[in-house]
């Protein structure tokens, strides 16, 4: 087993670990020129196979567990971002891609937020115009770290008829 075999399998085990199952990711294009979702599609190829990682994406945002974000945030989609945010369970991470997405290409004006952080509350920032498959993955492995943070944090209520703690 080569030591790049050894760090996916170590990552498969964490991700089903802490969080009983894959990871579930949902994207969410705020108006970018579509270089960063070539980039993130990449992943899924055979060469990087973010699915043997354990890493999935998902069309509804009910079922996952990452937000990653690409594109300037436009005004006109400040409603559908939110909506998706909120219909997310929790906990819940956002990743911001790209530069779009950081605010470096489109400065706030009338028709741009400038950041997906004016909007949403982003965890992780991944740089680059677009950034590279790689770029995406170590964003992706810090988000994995920041959600088991995230979850470890929680407080469960016991249930009420046979007052057991969940979990």
């Amino acid at each position: 087993m080569t030591a790049e075999q050894a760090a996916a399998e170590e990552l498969r085990q964490r991700i089903a670990s802490q969080f009983g199952r894959s990871l579930h990711i949902r994207t969410l294009d705020t108006g970018s020129c579509a270089a960063c979702e070539q980039e993130i599609r990449l992943l899924t190829a055979p060469h990087y196979d973010l699915h043997r990682l354990g890493f999935f994406f998902t069309p509804a945002p009910r079922h996952a567990d990452l937000l990653l974000v690409t594109g300037p945030m436009i005004r006109a989609f400040d409603v559908a971002a939110r909506k998706t945010f909120d219909a997310m369970p929790g906990p819940k991470i956002v990743v911001a891609t790209g530069a779009c997405a950081l605010g470096g290409v489109y400065p706030a004006d009338a028709f741009v937020h400038g950041s997906v952080g004016e909007i949403l509350p982003v965890d992780v920032w991944v740089p680059g115009c677009p950034p590279s498959p790689l770029a995406l993955l170590q964003g992706l492995l810090v988000a994995v770290d920041r959600l088991a943070e995230k979850a470890a944090s929680l407080t469960f209520v016991a249930d009420s008829l046979t007052g057991e703690v969940p979990g």
